[in-house]
C-alpha cells in the first residue's frame, strides 16, 4: 500500500515521509468542511442521567448521526469509556467498531483521536482508582508519580485511548475552592516537579497528556468555581505559570485552557495567553483543546461574543485548536463564518496542521493503523493495585501524635464517622465511581475497595458507629457514637468530605465552601467523642484542609489522607498499626483559627502575622509538615562556598541519621529567602525537595546542586531576573521547621532568564 500511495503521489500515506510533508500533502487535498471536521470532538451516547460537565444539559446540541459526521471525518471522540458504566472489553470492541465506521466513512480514512479523563487513573468502569493529586503532592516523590503515570498511560493505550485530560497544574491559592482536591498543592515548585513527572510517565507510553487549566483558574475570586480572576502579571508569572513551564519541558503534547477570565479577558479568547505566551515564548507545538463548552461559554457566560459563530471566531483566533466535548461552535457556525469571510481560512489551517501532525505522530495516518484493542483489558490488575497501594502508603501524613500511635497489638477500637465505612470516602470527584457511577446506583462499583472499618478489623477488635452523615444527622446518632467511643480503648474518628460535582458533594468541581469548618455536624460529633475521655485519633479523608484549632490540643493524633484511592484504607490501617512508617508531607497548609482566611504559605512579609492586622493567618500545620514514628536526626547542613555566581551553582550538603530501630523517611526541603529585591517577594519559597529513606542506624548525605536561576523572579520591568546580593537557603523539615539558614552572596552581574532557565536542583543521595 505504501508503494502505491507513493506512486500516486499521496505522500501523506507514506510513513517514510517526513511528518511535515505528509501533513502538508493531506491538507492540500481536503475541503473546508473536511478541515473543520478535524477541529471538534463528538460525544457519542452522552449520558442523560447525570451531569458530568458544567452546563452539559444546557449546551449539548444533538449532533448529526455518526454516519453523517463520518462523511467528513471526526477530530476526536469524547469519553467512550468515561460516560457510562461499560465493561472494558465491551467498550474496547465498541470503540474499534466506531473507529472502523469513521475510517470507512471519510474519503481519507482518518480515524478519530480518543480522549478520556485520567486524574485519578483512567476514568472508566472497573479501572484502578489511584490516589488523588493532593496525594501525589504529599508523597514529595516525583519518581513514584512518574511510575504511576506509566501505569495509567498503559491502561489507556490498551483500550485505544490516545489522550488523557490530566494533570491539573493549578496552584492552590484559596482552600475554599472546590477543586483544591484536583490540585497537587499550594507551591509552584512542588506542583511543577510532580506534575512534570506525571506527564513523563503518561507520555512515555505513547499517550498524549493534557495540562489543565492554562492558566490562572485556581485564583478565582472568593474561591468560587469559574469566578473572575484578578491577579497581576507577576503573580501569574511567578506562581501560576512555572508548573506549566516545567511540564511543557517534560514533553507534554496538549494543553487545555482555563475557564476563567483574567483581568476581564476569558482565556479561551486570549491570543496573548494561548498563542503569544504558550507558543511564541514557550515554543509549544502541540494542540490546545478547549475545556468542555469553553468556546460556547464565551457568549453564554462571559458575554464577549454575540453567538456561537462569534465565539468560534474568537476561540480559533486565540489559539484553541479543538473544540470539546462535542461539535457545536466549531461545526456549522464556524463554517458559516468562513463562508462569510469573517474567519480567515488560514486560522483553520493553523489549527488543522497541529491536529494532523499529532495524529500522524500517533500513527493514526499510517496505512497499517488498526483500531483493534489489546487482548488484555484488565484495568485493575495486581500490578496496578500494587502501584496504587504504594502511592497511598507514601502519601499518608501524620499531622499530630501525643504517643498513642502506632496502635501496637490487638486493640479494642471504636471506629466512628461518616467516612469510616464508605468506599467512596477514598475517592475524588474525578474518579469514575463518583464522577459517573453515582448516576447509576444500580450498577456495582466494579472494584474491590475496602473501607477503613474493614481494613482495621484485620488488626483490631472494631465496633463501628456512624455518628452522623457528612451533612445532617441526629442527636441520637451522635450520642450512640459517643457511647461506642466511651466503651473502647481508642476511638478512631474518620471524618471529611463527600466528593462530588456541582453541588453533589462538599468537595469537588463546583462544590466550593464558604468557610473551612468541617462540613455538617462533624465538628459537633468530634467534640462529643473527645468529651468521653477516650483517646481520639482523627483520620481525615478530605479534598481540602479544615480548621482543627479548637480540637487539636485534645486530640490524641491526627492522620490525613487526601482521597488515597482504592488501596487507601489499607495504607491508613498500616500507618495506624505501625506496619508503615508515615512519610507524607503536607502539599497544602492547614488553616489556624479563623477558618474564613484563605491564605497559603507563599506570601510576602505583610501577608504573615503582623501588628498591622488583628487577623493571624499562621497555619496550624504548615506546608511541608509531616511527622514520623522515628524522627530523623539532622547532623549538619553545609554549603561548599559562601559565594554563589549569578550564572553558576552552589552545593549544599545535608547529613541525616536514623537513630532508631525501625526504618524512617525524611523530606529535605530547601527554601529561598531573599531579604531585598525589586518587588515584595515571598518570605520563603520552595526551590528543592527530596525524599530520603533511612534504615535503622543508617547515615545518609543529601547533596543539592542549585543553579542561581532558582532565585529568579519577575522584576519591575516584567521579565524574570537573577539579582546579585545576599540570600539565605533555609533547609529543614517544613516551611516552618527550619534546621539551618545558610547565608550566601550571589556574585556577578544581574541576569535576565527565560523559559530555558534551570528550574530544578540536582540531588545526589549517598550512604
Amino acid at each position: 500500500m505504501t508503494t502505491e500511495a507513493t506512486t500516486s503521489g499521496e505522500l501523506w500515506r507514506d510513513p517514510r515521509v517526513a511528518t511535515a510533508d505528509r501533513v502538508r500533502d493531506l491538507m492540500a487535498r481536503m475541503t473546508v468542511r473536511e478541515k473543520v471536521a478535524q477541529l471538534y470532538g463528538v460525544w457519542v451516547g452522552i449520558d442523560s442521567g447525570g451531569e458530568v460537565a458544567p452546563h452539559q444539559h444546557d449546551l449539548i446540541v444533538e449532533p448529526p448521526s455518526l454516519e453523517d459526521l463520518s462523511r467528513h471525518g471526526i477530530g476526536q471522540l469524547t469519553r467512550v469509556f468515561g460516560t457510562r458504566p461499560i465493561a472494558p472489553e465491551v467498550g474496547a470492541h465498541s470503540l474499534a467498531r466506531t473507529q472502523r465506521q469513521i475510517i470507512a466513512g471519510n474519503r481519507f480514512g482518518i480515524p478519530a483521536m480518543v480522549h478520556e479523563e485520567c486524574l485519578t487513573g483512567l476514568a472508566a468502569w472497573q479501572a484502578t482508582v489511584y490516589p488523588s493529586p493532593l496525594c501525589w503532592g504529599a508523597t514529595f516523590d516525583p519518581d513514584l508519580v512518574r511510575r504511576m503515570g506509566e501505569h495509567i498511560g498503559r491502561s489507556m493505550r490498551r483500550l485505544g485511548v490516545h489522550q488523557g485530560l490530566a494533570p491539573v497544574l493549578d496552584v492552590t491559592r484559596d482552600l475554599r475552592w472546590g477543586r483544591v482536591e484536583e490540585t497537587i498543592g499550594e507551591d509552584p515548585h512542588l506542583v511543577g516537579t510532580i506534575g512534570a513527572a506525571y506527564v513523563e510517565g503518561v507520555e512515555s507510553t505513547g499517550v498524549v497528556a493534557t495540562l489543565k487549566h492554562f492558566a490562572g483558574y485556581s485564583v478565582s475570586r472568593a474561591g468560587r468555581n469559574m469566578a473572575p480572576v484578578s491577579i497581576g502579571p507577576r503573580e501569574l508569572a511567578d506562581v501560576m505559570l512555572p508548573p506549566f513551564e516545567m511540564a511543557l519541558r517534560a514533553g507534554v503534547r496538549s494543553v487545555m485552557n482555563s475557564y476563567t477570565s483574567n483581568d476581564g479577558v476569558p482565556v479561551a479568547a486570549d491570543p496573548a495567553m494561548l498563542t503569544d505566551r504558550l507558543r511564541g515564548e514557550y515554543g509549544f507545538t502541540g494542540t490546545v483543546v478547549a475545556d468542555y463548552f469553553a468556546v460556547a461559554f464565551l457568549y453564554r457566560l462571559h458575554g464577549v461574543a454575540a453567538d456561537r459563530s462569534d465565539s468560534a471566531g474568537l476561540a480559533l483566533a486565540a489559539g484553541i485548536d479543538v473544540e470539546l466535548p462535542t461539535v457545536d461552535c466549531y461545526g456549522e457556525p464556524l463554517l458559516a463564518e468562513i463562508e462569510a469571510g469573517r474567519v480567515d481560512l488560514a486560522l483553520v489551517d493553523r489549527a488543522l496542521e497541529r491536529v494532523l501532525r499529532q495524529k500522524c505522530e500517533l500513527g493514526l495516518l499510517d496505512p497499517d493503523y488498526s483500531p483493534e484493542p489489546d487482548a488484555d483489558v484488565d484495568l485493575d490488575d495486581p500490578a496496578s493495585r500494587s502501584m496504587a497501594r504504594e502511592v497511598a502508603e507514601r502519601s499518608i501524613v501524620l499531622l499530630h501524635n501525643d504517643g498513642v500511635l502506632p496502635l501496637h497489638g490487638k486493640r479494642r477500637i471504636a471506629v466512628v464517622g461518616p467516612r469510616a465505612h464508605e468506599p467512596g470516602a477514598l475517592m475524588g470527584c474525578y474518579s469514575f465511581p463518583l464522577h459517573v457511577g453515582v448516576h447509576h446506583p444500580d450498577v456495582p462499583v466494579g472494584l474491590e475497595v475496602p473501607t477503613v472499618v474493614e481494613a482495621l478489623r484485620a488488626d483490631h477488635e472494631v465496633t463501628f458507629s456512624l455518628g452522623c452523615p457528612v451533612l445532617g444527622g441526629t442527636d441520637s446518632e451522635i450520642a450512640a457514637a459517643a457511647e461506642a467511643a466511651r466503651e473502647a480503648e481508642v476511638c478512631v474518628a474518620v471524618l471529611g468530605d463527600q466528593a462530588g460535582l456541582f453541588g453533589g458533594g462538599t468537595s469537588g468541581e463546583g462544590c466550593d465552601a464558604t468557610d473551612l469548618v468541617l462540613p455538617g455536624r462533624q465538628e459537633e460529633l468530634l467534640e462529643a467523642l473527645i468529651a468521653t475521655g477516650t483517646p481520639v485519633v482523627l483520620v481525615l479523608l478530605s479534598g481540602r484542609p479544615y480548621e482543627l484549632s479548637r480540637q487539636i490540643d485534645r486530640l490524641a493524633a491526627v492522620v490525613c489522607g487526601f482521597y488515597p484511592g482504592e488501596e487507601g484504607s489499607a495504607a491508613i490501617a498500616g500507618v495506624l498499626s505501625g506496619r508503615i512508617s508515615p512519610s507524607g508531607r503536607l502539599p497544602v497548609s492547614f488553616p489556624g483559627a479563623g477558618s474564613s482566611q484563605p491564605s497559603t504559605y507563599l506570601t510576602a512579609k505583610l501577608g504573615a502575622r503582623s501588628e498591622v492586622s488583628t487577623v493571624d493567618p499562621t497555619a496550624l500545620f504548615p506546608f511541608g509538615h509531616g511527622l514520623s514514628y522515628a524522627p530523623v536526626t539532622w547532623v549538619s547542613v553545609e554549603a561548599d562556598s559562601q559565594e554563589w555566581p549569578t550564572d553558576g551553582t552552589c552545593r549544599v550538603v545535608t547529613t541525616l541519621r536514623n537513630d532508631h530501630e525501625i526504618s524512617t523517611t525524611e523530606v529535605v526541603q530547601i527554601y529561598l529567602h531573599d531579604p531585598v529585591a525589586e518587588v515584595a517577594r515571598p518570605v520563603r519559597q520552595l526551590i528543592g525537595a527530596v525524599k530520603v529513606d533511612l534504615e535503622p542506624g543508617q547515615t545518609r548525605t543529601v547533596s543539592a546542586v542549585l543553579h542561581a536561576d532558582l532565585t529568579s523572579y519577575t522584576g519591575r520591568a516584567g521579565h524574570r531576573q537573577v539579582d546579585p546580593g545576599g540570600v539565605e537557603l533555609w533547609v529543614g523539615r517544613s516551611s516552618a521547621d527550619v534546621h539551618a539558614a545558610v547565608p550566601l552572596t550571589l556574585t556577578g552581574p544581574g541576569r535576565r532568564v527565560g523559559f530555558d532557565r534551570t528550574m530544578v536542583p540536582a540531588f545526589e543521595i549517598g550512604g
